[in-house]
């Protein structure tokens, strides 16, 4: 029965666009509009226009700040939930169409569109559904509305990315009644305009991790219950079975634990689903002057990148353009100081000399490892390591031709097998001596495993509990580059709560399924 379980976990594996945007997983937030020059995070749709006018926009800036800092594409907040649009469009007046900016000719869209392409960064659009100036918010006809404006953005404006979607509905801050958004149709004309991009937030491609402090998880699956991607929560109910046991009513996106064997064991649907940890430079969102002092340290922002694009993640840091137009110095600074940390450990890795791992299928030899080089059109690797046969425990054995400090591994699965490894661990050869420098569990799109440092000539990766058999892409070891991971006080506080707080649901839910599921049949009957 078991094997049963695990063969349907394996049978999810990701789309091409879902491929293609966790391999290229660290990524920009532009946010950018009226919000900018009033001070607000959430305007309320009132603003006059007039008030968004940079006086030395440069879009090339931004781009080339994103490019620095070693992000793959920028997304823009095309609209945010105030309705103000930065494109010159035929729904509404409330945009730069009636702002100052180059006498109301203006267009932010297809300036952050031409520096993208001028720069080679990819381009991705924001379009809040939410819109508190439009008429027709709240009624049946601004779905037409909206999705009016995703087609201008989707065909005017080159290929698109990455097309983020906010799930914000205040329709009762300013006392109208709620607005049905129609996400399915949404979906549907995305698909149909740009086939190859990927659906983010509130979407079926990718799901927000479950909070906008920069936190990942230390076990990321891509494979978790089946959401509904309009709201991001669990289904209601799982698939019902003959025997009266009723799995569990639901799970929050926020729980610390989403793909187990025993988690997933509650449900009976399940799809491939990877998070995006989104998370600004800054306190807010937004530009504010009173923030320019108070971006997260250097250190914070290794910590969010090793523990996102490290943990099989994908990362969206914010960077909020300012009045000007520009990209503040501070920012432009810590965006760049990352990008430089980020090259120079890559450039470190250390090439094996000699590997020896379990009999490999054929065409599967262990050599293929120490390539992470994949097909652009398919983002399928072009060589990978998998055994012949299933067994208790996997081991691979990296040698080198003399000792280097390495601090650190990346681990890659092909996904294109699902999503494999469940726990490993790494040992290095230190003084003649074979010593565990790390334990580790989910690997995925990437996995970077950060130890202290050790002198070493060998290293041995031991897969200690997969599922079926491992298929990996890619394993390298790098010399020391001085990061250490540490986790604060507060961290380990709320990762310890999220477990208290998942297990203790868990307990109850187990406790009371029999119960509840005989009152949810009789309610049901009665009806």
């Amino acid at each position: 029965m078991e094997k049963d379980r695990i063969d349907l976990y394996l049978s999810y594996v990701p789309t091409k666009a879902q491929k293609r945007a966790q391999r290229e997983n660290f990524n920009v937030f532009l946010h950018y509009g009226l919000n900018t020059f009033t001070g607000k995070e959430w305007g309320d749709g009132k603003a006059d226009p007039s008030l968004f006018n940079p006086s030395k926009q440069n879009t090339d800036q931004w781009i080339k700040t994103a490019k620095d800092a070693g992000a793959y594409g920028v997304i823009l907040t095309c609209k945010h939930h105030d309705g103000f649009c930065l494109w010159q469009t035929a729904t509404t007046n409330y945009g730069v169409a009636s702002s100052p900016y180059k006498g109301g000719k203006g267009d932010i869209v297809r300036e952050v569109s031409d520096s993208c392409r001028k720069h080679g960064i990819k381009f991705g659009v924001y379009l809040s559904p939410w819109d508190r100036n439009h008429e027709s918010y709240s009624t049946p006809a601004y779905n037409d509305v909206y999705c009016a404006q995703l087609k201008e953005l989707l065909t005017n404006y080159g290929e698109v990315w990455c097309v983020w979607l906010d799930g914000a509905c205040g329709s009762y801050m300013d006392g109208k009644p709620r607005q049905e958004y129609d996400w399915q149709r949404y979906y549907a004309l995305i698909r149909s305009l740009q086939p190859d991009a990927c659906i983010s937030g509130c979407a079926p491609d990718i799901r927000w991790v479950g909070n906008e402090g920069g936190f990942a998880r230390e076990s990321e699956w891509n494979v978790v219950p089946e959401f509904a991607c309009d709201i991001q929560t669990i289904q209601a109910n799982s698939q019902q079975k003959d025997d009266g046991k009723f799995a569990q009513k639901g799970a929050d996106i926020v729980y610390s634990d989403l793909g187990s064997r025993k988690f997933l064991a509650n449900f009976d649907k399940f799809m491939w689903y990877p998070a995006e940890v989104d998370v600004s430079i800054r306190p807010g969102w937004f530009y504010h002057s009173s923030q320019d002092n108070m971006l997260k340290s250097h250190s914070r922002l290794l910590k969010i990148y090793y523990d996102s694009v490290g943990g099989n993640s994908m990362l969206l840091l914010n960077l909020p353009p300012d009045r000007r137009g520009l990209i503040h110095e501070n920012d432009s600074e810590a965006a760049r100081l990352l990008g430089e940390h980020i090259r120079k450990s890559n450039a470190q890795y250390v090439s094996p000399v000699s590997l020896t791992a379990p009999e490999s299928e054929k065409g599967c030899e262990v050599h293929n490892i120490t390539d992470y080089s994949f097909d652009k059109t398919t983002c399928d690797p072009y060589g990978y390591y998998t055994p012949a046969k299933e067994s208790d425990a996997y081991k691979i054995v990296l040698r080198y031709d003399k000792e280097y400090l390495i601090n650190r591994l990346r681990l890659v699965e092909n996904t294109a097998f699902s999503q494999r490894v469940e726990t490993f661990s790494i040992y290095a050869s230190v003084k003649g001596k074979r010593k565990k420098v790390y334990d580790g569990t989910t690997i995925g799109y990437n996995r970077i495993a950060v130890f202290k440092p050790v002198l070493t000539d060998c290293i041995e990766v031991v897969f200690t509990q997969v599922r079926r058999k491992p298929y990996i892409e890619f394993i390298g070891a790098y010399e020391d580059n001085g990061y250490v991971n540490k986790k604060p006080a507060f961290f380990r506080l709320r990762q310890w709560l999220h477990k208290v707080i998942y297990e203790s649901f868990i307990n109850r839910e187990n406790k009371n399924a029999e119960k509840r599921y005989r009152k949810i049949h009789n309610t049901q009957s009665e009806k």
